[in-house]
């Protein structure tokens, strides 16, 4: 009977199978088969933190296929993602299913023939270690969850729940969202001068940077109108020229942070969206003849590392395409953060002589893009710095300081492939100035401006907050964000995230009465202490009692200290009972439950108290989700009505009060 071979995802099934051939079988584990129970706690806190493992309820019958295709086979593969989640995927496999068996582990970060084939010949021993680091994070995170969670619903509503890094997540938006309700607009001047030398037809723009030495300020249209009479009686004279030549390093090729980053600002993507594009291109798509191949390397990565053959080929094919003139001395080296884990990679095309334009009949529009994306990136990385001229201009006026500068692109380096420009490029030359230059006065342009808001997150900007933080991993990033939306905590509208009603009260109770949990920099050192388990530096369960012991003295506390939050009435009317309708709160946020619960079960969306403006329509605008977590407003008559707005009418009423 032949080998068999266990991998995660169908999708890796055919692609592996191409280049091992009927030598081996391959088949599919569907991802997780075994975990801690859904229905009870599944931890044994007394007896060491004994994990109680289930076959996932969905996944019963594909383990009883994957016992039966390993009836027969001595040598079972177990070729699982090769980071710690994959690791311990792989290790509940083969204990369920491995009795007189031998399992060989196998890893891989490209799925190519020659990285697939070598893998398959330097086969290993699970690694335990990765093991304990994964096992732990889930019980860290079994704790948290399960244990929270019930107060939650004592406290706001049903259905709700806590999670270890998601809160902390959490907790980053709302403080956002607080400093943007509670920001108030400074008014503030600026003053440009338009400029003219005699013999030249372009205007000078400056703007005026200091007055008697100091940074100006001008904090209303009194003292802006102040000065701009004194400027006009000035004389302006060019003071200064500075001149020299910068140099702009190419960025680091891509990790997974900076790739849903980078995936949001230019293509749009949310970082579901990106990750599953991105593991497309990772398992494998036929190309050309028939030839399947996986297009990048492994996806969930936090290692700007990259091996020395493909640091060589990179450079080989800069040389042939691009010259001499784009290829450093030295290879570019790249420092990963302090926590990454160094045997990955980062992400780069499997093949850097693979151009996107090649691909473009074989992938879809997606995959074309973000393929692109990581091509460009992973090959710039390993070019020159691009150059440019930067040139500054001081003028004097009196007591008044002016200044104008730019730069020209002198040589494009990395950028031939990045395709990118500064957008501070200059649209006037200042090569015709010099220093001592007389120049006459055009125009004075004051202008109001307001002091803005902190900006609320974006996808790209909450997984930058996050990772430098030091909260979460890589595999994390996309299911953080996409717990936030689901459980109704945060609201996004086109990429960006509001913190909803909802969302706060769940993080003021857990800041209230779990403030070490949702410590920032505590959850940041929780990772730290991860890696060490996986670096056999700390026990996994001395790892957990010493998170437990404090986590216990909190959970005590907020078990006796809080109480159940007494409905709030209001004057609408159980159209079954005759009894007072209630706001509640649940996990898609308030709805109107008769008061009456559990006698009577009425319940009803929470309604703005607008009339559907549809013609003809009776019924009320009630808040609505999308399945991206966009909130809109549609008609509580639907399906009936299907009327739907994106904005509330500024008239609006109070929504129905006590």
């Amino acid at each position: 009977m032949n080998a068999l071979v266990i991998v995660e995802s169908p999708a890796k099934v055919k692609t592996i199978h191409k280049i091992l051939g009927n030598k081996y079988r391959i088949v599919s584990s569907m991802g997780h088969l075994i975990d801690l129970p859904k229905s009870s706690f599944g931890v044994d806190i007394e007896h060491n933190f004994q994990p109680r493992w289930v076959v996932v309820q969905q996944k019963k019958k594909v383990l009883t296929q994957l016992k039966k295709d390993a009836a027969s086979p001595q040598e079972i593969y177990i070729a699982t993602d090769p980071d710690r989640e994959g690791e311990a995927i792989g290790w509940n496999i083969a204990n369920t299913i491995g009795d007189g068996k031998k399992f060989y582990r196998v890893t891989f970060h490209e799925i190519t023939k020659e990285a697939v084939l070598k893998a398959f010949r330097n086969t290993r021993e699970f690694d335990q270690r990765k093991v304990d680091a994964q096992v732990a994070r889930r019980i860290l995170d079994r704790i948290v969850g399960y244990q929270i969670s019930p107060l939650l619903w004592k406290k706001v509503g049903s259905r709700l729940s806590a999670g270890r890094v998601q809160s902390v997540a959490l907790r980053l938006v709302v403080e956002r969202e607080r400093a943007i309700q509670s920001f108030t607009p400074q008014e503030y001047w600026q003053i440009a001068v338009d400029l003219k030398k005699e013999g030249l037809q372009d205007i000078l723009s400056v703007h005026l940077d200091k007055i008697h030495g100091k940074d100006a300020e001008l904090p209303h249209k009194e003292a802006a109108d102040r000065i701009v009479e004194e400027i006009k009686k000035q004389t302006f004279i060019v003071s200064g020229i500075e001149e020299k030549e910068l140099k702009r390093k190419p960025p680091p090729p891509l990790i997974t942070s900076t790739l849903q980053q980078e995936a949001f600002n230019k293509l749009g993507f949310n970082t579901s969206k990106t990750m599953m594009v991105a593991q497309e291109l990772y398992e494998g798509l036929e190309i050309g003849a028939q030839e399947a191949t996986g297009l990048i390397t492994y996806m969930r990565t936090d290692s700007v590392n990259v091996s020395s053959e493909a640091i060589g080929r990179a450079r080989g094919f800069i040389k042939k395409e691009y010259g001499d003139q784009y290829l450093p001395e030295k290879p570019n080296v790249y420092k990963s953060r302090k926590t990454a884990q160094e045997a990955h990679e980062a992400i780069r095309p499997t093949d850097v002589t693979r151009r996107p334009e090649s691909l473009k009949d074989v992938l879809d529009a997606d995959q074309y893009k973000l393929y692109d994306l990581i091509w460009r990136r992973f090959l710039s990385s390993q070019m020159v710095p691009a150059v440019y001229q930067q040139r500054r201009v001081e003028i004097t006026a009196g007591a008044f300081e002016f200044s104008a500068s730019g730069s020209t692109l002198i040589f494009d380096g990395y950028l031939k492939v990045e395709k990118e420009t500064r957008s501070s490029e200059p649209s006037v030359d200042l090569s015709h100035y010099a220093k001592g230059d007389e120049l006459s006065l055009l125009a004075v342009k004051p202008s109001q401006h307001f002091t803005k808001p902190p900006a609320r997150y974006s996808e790209a900007s909450l997984v930058k907050n996050l990772e430098e933080a030091g909260i979460g991993r890589p595999s994390t990033y996309a299911s953080i964000i996409q717990t936030l939306v689901f459980r109704n905590y945060v609201s996004r509208d086109r990429g960006y995230f509001t913190a909803t009603e909802l969302g706060m009260k769940i993080c003021d109770l857990l800041v209230e009465y779990f403030p070490k949990v949702m410590d920032i920099g505590f959850t940041a050192s929780m990772e730290e202490s991860l890696d060490l388990v996986e670096e056999g530096k700390i026990e996994y369960t001395k790892l957990l009692k010493e998170f437990y012991q404090p986590f216990k003295q909190e959970l005590d506390f907020a078990m006796t200290h809080i109480v159940k939050t007494p409905p709030i009435l209001t004057n609408k009317i159980c159209p079954q009972c005759g009894r007072p309708l209630a706001i509640k709160w649940g996990r898609k946020g308030k709805f109107l439950s008769c008061s009456g619960f559990p006698a009577c079960k009425y319940a009803e969306p929470f309604s703005t108290g607008i009339k559907c403006p549809q013609k003809d329509c009776t019924g009320e605008l009630v808040e609505r989700r999308s399945r991206r977590g966009g909130i809109f407003w549609g008609c509580s008559k639907f399906p009936n009505c299907k009327h739907i707005s994106k904005r509330l009418p500024q008239e609006a009423p109070h929504a129905p009060g006590p």
